[in-house]
């Protein structure tokens, strides 16, 4: 972990105030793919290449994954007056709402390139730094006070790496008009990621169940995203809803709901951020597989650390617990034999020519969930003139439900009643 104290003489800002957000009706942000500039065939070797970096990079550190490297999704919005524009991977993974700044852009701080300018806080004439002693500094494991015993710092790590730097408070805006007024965020002054690993946003948007993230600092108990493919041609809009009536789901499209509880969360950090699942069972097509519900379930594992099965916006593709992915592997393989062809890269397991018809997956939610049906166009994907599975082992003891397989699906987290819900929907028309 990076250590705080020689980034305290890089001063944020000059006052402090105690901790306020407020908004009047709601977020709607639009969400821009990454990648939307690249080919199909592009998008998804970056995507493999992030998921692959992240199954490296997890290895050495907790069985639970922290999935900053997997994210594909960004957000525009401008933080401060007069307004600078910053760009924002959303990720259900983390907390902390953060932006790189201007202290970062010395070459000895280690931060990264991005696609727009670092946020520079002495332009602002609405930013506060908050210190040591605000009640916004003990909101989350992310803050500490720093040795001075006046600045209230900030230190987090991913599994691409750690950030540091100090927490301020400021005005962001997302839209058109939707102003948050004295939302504390991270403005990171150091940083040690894996390269390429935020591919040009200037930080991370954390949706997690910690005080810190977006969500709970507007009190609100609902938020919503649709995310429209990036597998094809075009990559258009997609649109994340926190709070107001925008964030339910749309009773009158007709499409069935699919709605899971949540499992009650480990106390411990990082374990209390995540949102996880009761995944009983998957099933390909009418075969069930032969993997144990234990395999899937909240518990801890056998180093100690708490395993699950996790749904995360961050994660570009699924990864499946090592005996659920070798069950699932070899059933595929079994319905699919007289189909299938050679990888045509490294790290795919099975693909078959383009226009082959793959089954569906269906996810078992137990403790009273539902059956979502997963079609094939979730978990494979093209490449070249191949369409391979984009499934892949995990690298820890946890579960993880990608973005992949959540795309064209309106997911709705209502954190009063504890429940998501899955709705199919053409994500491009909202």
């Amino acid at each position: 972990m990076m250590g705080t104290t020689s980034l305290l003489c890089l001063a944020l800002l000059c006052s402090s105030m105690a901790f306020t957000a407020c908004v009047a009706a709601g977020l709607r942000l639009e969400l821009t793919h990454v990648d939307a500039n690249r080919t199909v065939e592009e998008r998804m070797r970056r995507a493999m290449a992030r998921t692959r970096q992240h199954r490296l990079a997890s290895t050495d550190a907790v069985a639970a994954p922290i999935h900053w490297m997997k994210t594909q999704y960004i957000a525009e919005y401008v933080i401060g007056d007069p307004p600078q524009r910053a760009e924002a991977i959303i990720d259900t993974g983390s907390n902390l709402v953060w932006t790189q700044c201007s202290g970062c852009s010395s070459s000895s701080t280690g931060c990264f390139d991005q696609n727009l300018p670092y946020y520079d806080p002495s332009q602002s004439s609405t930013g506060l730094a908050v210190s040591c002693g605000d009640a916004a500094c003990s909101l989350g494991s992310e803050t500490q006070c720093a040795s001075d015993g006046e600045t209230c710092a900030v230190s987090t790590s991913y599994g691409a790496g750690d950030i540091a730097g100090v927490l301020g408070t400021e005005t962001f805006t997302f839209g058109s008009s939707e102003k948050v007024t004295g939302l504390d965020f991270g403005c990171i002054l150091a940083t040690a990621l894996t390269r390429g690993s935020l591919d040009g946003a200037s930080g991370i948007i954390g949706l997690g169940r910690g005080g810190l993230s977006l969500v709970s600092q507007l009190g609100e108990t609902k938020f919503s995203y649709c995310l429209t493919r990036y597998d094809t041609d075009t990559v258009d809009q997609s649109h994340l809803f926190v709070g107001g009536s925008s964030a339910g789901l749309s009773p009158s499209s007709g499409a069935p709901v699919t709605s899971a509880p949540f499992l009650q969360n480990p106390d411990e950090d990082p374990y209390s951020t995540f949102y996880y699942l009761p995944l009983t069972g998957i099933a390909v097509g009418d075969t069930t597989l032969d993997v144990p519900a234990s395999a899937f379930a909240l518990r801890q594992d056998s180093s100690g650390q708490w395993a699950g099965t996790i749904i995360d916006s961050g994660s570009p593709f699924t990864t499946l617990v090592d005996v659920a992915y070798q069950a699932l592997r070899a059933e595929l393989a079994r319905q699919l034999s007289g189909s299938l062809v050679q990888p045509p890269e490294d790290g795919l397991d099975l693909c078959v020519a383009r226009g082959k018809v793959v089954p569906p997956l269906v996810l078992h939610f137990g403790s009273g969930g539902g059956d979502l049906m997963v079609p094939s166009e979730n978990y494979w994907g093209p490449v070249d003139d191949a369409t391979c599975m984009m499934v892949f082992r995990s690298p820890s003891e946890s579960t993880t439900i990608g973005n992949y397989m959540q795309q064209n699906m309106h997911l709705l987290y209502d954190l009063g009643n504890n429940v998501l819900s899955f709705q199919t929907a053409d994500c491009s028309s909202m």
